[in-house]
């Protein structure tokens, strides 16, 4: 477990439009018990001049045992960004009181990460989804390996001082979780009665996309050498189709250790793709989205096969660094062990094609650290997209955007009769002969949540329409919005085609 932590969350927790940052962290061994301040979990607040304070203790997150990753969202749609963190044996559900403090509501919520037999799962990574529509966020949960300390198979040498962890293979899966929300701040776990009996996985990363245009969102899960998994959205009922879509396994029809995640359109044809990151040796994969459900491995067209060849990735995700209305690719790079340390690596997207742009990154950008965990949102509100990275046994890496400007959007969508996170809701944007298209996701890479609002570049254009389709079917539309502002859209009655309850807000 001491490879694994480093989960991020970016959370606006006091509601005034300036991203705030949640870090997860270990706890002591053999007990999985934060034994005392080194190992707390930490909240700190966006001072909105570039430096950010603590504010652990009088929020009251700082954990209670060994966590690795965070999902954040409203959960009882009252406007305030919420937190979940999960981990080794116990998952924690934050209720956000809205006056800077946040209230321990696991039990009554019953989200604490046990399988069916009330046995505790070593959970990695969550996501908020609304599986089902009905305006309340559902929780899916990726767990890892049956483990428990001082009951490991011996791998390694015969002698004590010799020995090492084994390959995930020497221990067994255990089953993805699926909480439904009652609606009355109480969950009920769902994954048999919706479909998903025996649904096995080493799962890492998970990402969260309307992948085949149903308006329903489907769950893409990252498993360490294990086969992907692919949770169709038929409505009533979910069903596994990594096999039939075609990203069970990568293109040789092999499984790899797979960490990070993301969903987003690479060749700028509507569509969300996939990458996913892995071990030295193993290439990140890149699966490209034909419509219908189904994909093909195009690792080796876009050059991510080549250019990761020797890099281990964990964090990940697709962000336009540049503004140029093209999604970059982002990773966290760090090997498993002690004398592997790697710098991160951006790789630039020039019109679905992938160059390796680290080294014009800044001097700075060259750092070599075991790096774990990625997150991404506009920390100082200049319209230019940052990255916040974790490493085991270093600092956190805070990375702010000093490309040359161009014109951008930003926007934070609020459901009235979809969830209050807007979480699902698609936006098309159209700027002079661009088309893009982005949806409110924030489960991203390997154990993190990035920002809830949706960006976009427009490179040189001024101005650009807007088409949001929300959960509940409403669609909306906004004409000749002017560029470089921050957008707050509220969800209308019912399909509209003008600028009401929009706010802009000019930082």
């Amino acid at each position: 477990m001491e490879t694994l932590p480093g989960g991020l969350g970016v959370i606006d927790f006091d509601h005034d439009g300036w991203p705030d940052l949640y870090c997860v962290n270990g706890a002591a061994l053999p007990s999985l018990k934060k034994a005392g301040p080194s190992f707390f979990n930490r909240l700190y607040r966006n001072n909105r001049n570039g430096t950010f304070t603590d504010v652990t203790e009088r929020a009251e997150v700082k954990g209670r045992g060994y966590e690795i990753g965070t999902a954040v969202g409203d959960y009882n749609n009252d406007g305030l960004e919420d937190l979940y963190v999960v981990g080794l044996h116990g998952n924690i559900l934050y209720r956000n009181n809205g006056d800077g403090t946040f209230t321990d509501v696991t039990q009554t919520a019953g989200v604490g990460g046990e399988d069916a037999k009330g046995r505790k799962l070593w959970s990695i990574a969550a996501a908020w989804i609304d599986y089902d529509n009905d305006g309340n966020l559902d929780l899916f949960v990726s767990n890892y390996c049956d483990w428990e300390p001082g009951i490991d198979p011996v791998c390694g040498g015969i002698l004590k001082d010799s020995r090492t962890y084994c390959h995930p293979d020497k221990y067994r899966s255990e089953p993805m979780l699926l909480y439904h929300n009652n609606g009355d701040g109480s969950f009920t776990e769902v994954s048999r009665s919706m479909g998903l009996v025996d649904l096995l996985g080493k799962g890492m990363g998970v990402a969260v996309a309307d992948y085949d245009g149903s308006g329903r969102q489907g769950i893409f899960v990252a498993n360490d050498n294990a086969r992907n998994l692919l949770i169709r959205n038929l409505g009533g009922k979910l069903e596994e189709a990594g096999i039939e879509a075609g990203v069970a396994y990568n293109g040789d029809g092999r499984e790899i250790s797979g960490m990070g995640a993301a969903f987003g359109d690479i060749d700028g044809d509507g569509k969300p793709d996939i990458v996913m990151t892995g071990l030295r040796g193993e290439t990140f994969e890149v699966f490209g989205n034909r419509g219908h459900g189904n994909f093909e491995d195009i690792s080796a067209s876009t050059r991510i096969l080549a250019l990761s060849a020797r890099v281990s990735g964990w964090g990940c995700g697709l962000v336009d660094l540049d503004n140029d209305g093209w999604l970059d690719m982002f990773v966290a790079c760090g090997g498993l062990d002690t004398d592997e340390l790697q710098p991160n690596r951006i790789f630039h997207n020039q019109q679905g094609l992938f160059t390796d742009v680290s080294s014009g990154a800044g001097p700075d950008f060259a750092v070599a650290r075991l790096h774990r965990g990625a997150a991404f949102a506009d920390f100082d509100n200049d319209g230019r997209m940052d990255v916040v990275v974790s490493s085991l046994n270093g600092p956190l890496e805070l990375w702010m955007n000093r490309s040359p400007q161009r014109h951008w959007l930003q926007m934070k969508l609020s459901g009235k009769q979809s969830n209050r996170s807007a979480l699902g809701a698609k936006v098309i944007c159209r700027n002079g002969s661009r088309t893009q298209v982005r949806s409110v996701a924030n489960s991203v890479g390997y154990a993190s949540s990035s920002d809830l609002r949706v960006h976009f570049g427009l490179d040189r254009d001024r101005s650009a329409s807007l088409e949001i389709h929300w959960p509940s079917g409403i669609v909306q539309h906004l004409q000749d919005v002017r560029a470089d502002q921050h957008l707050q859209i509220i969800e209308p009655a019912q399909s509209a085609a003008d600028g009401r309850d929009v706010s802009a807000d000019h930082r």
